[in-house]
């Protein structure tokens, strides 16, 4: 008997392509990947564009709760051992390419490929470190800093490329509910780091390294 063998995993074609179990999706801005209270039944993989994770209170009083970039997993919540419902609602803030995977597919290969396991894993472990350092930044951050790190945040500085980066277009209102503020509070800070030349804007917004003086500066 001819023994077959096994073709190996590729952890970048799984999630760049459609397949049993996924398939490609696209959002329009403030679209909706899912909402709070619905079934935990996918998880998404952010292949272009922006998004936020977004929870309302009973009050009905709405927070963000994190930014999502491309290279981001996106309801990861629905591999926990019971499935349950959505804690949050995921939406789009620029237009968005996704790979949807049933929750039973990200089970199975995270089973089955190590591959995709330890970049499931190294992504829970950065999206940790991620939120610890968004509770930081909201209990102990002015207003004005948590607005650069939000634009440096939007600009992905940290990550390989250019210097200075522009942002796709989001509004002022946006921003202020990101940051947990008013949009004249936002529309005057932006004007501040206009004139000292952290950001240029016009339609999008150019991010400049020198916006990182802000947070560091005491």
């Amino acid at each position: 008997m001819v023994e077959l063998k096994k073709t190996s995993f590729d952890a970048t074609m799984f999630l760049t392509s459609a397949g049993l179990g996924r398939r490609i999706v696209r959002f329009k801005p403030k679209q909706a990947f899912f909402s709070q209270g619905s079934p935990a039944d996918s998880v998404f993989y952010l292949q272009k564009g922006r998004a936020k994770l977004t929870v309302v209170s009973q009050g009905g009083k709405e927070a963000t709760i994190a930014l999502l970039f491309a290279g981001d997993f996106v309801g990861e919540e629905s591999v926990a051992g019971v499935a349950g419902l959505r804690l949050a609602t995921a939406t789009a803030i620029t237009a968005c390419v996704a790979l949807k995977i049933t929750r039973e597919e990200v089970l199975r290969v995270l089973h089955e490929e190590h591959a995709f396991s330890d970049l499931f894993l190294k992504f829970l472990l950065a999206r940790s470190m991620r939120t610890q350092a968004d509770l930081v930044d909201q209990l102990f951050n002015s207003s004005e800093k948590r607005l650069a790190r939000v634009l440096l945040l939007m600009a992905e500085f940290g990550r390989p490329g250019e210097s200075e980066r522009l942002i796709p277009k989001i509004t002022q209102e946006a921003l202020a509910e990101i940051i947990g503020t008013t949009r004249s509070r936002v529309s005057f800070f932006m004007n501040r780091f206009r004139s000292l030349g952290f950001i240029e804007y016009n339609g999008g917004i150019r991010v400049h390294k020198s916006l990182l003086n802000v947070i560091l500066h005491d």
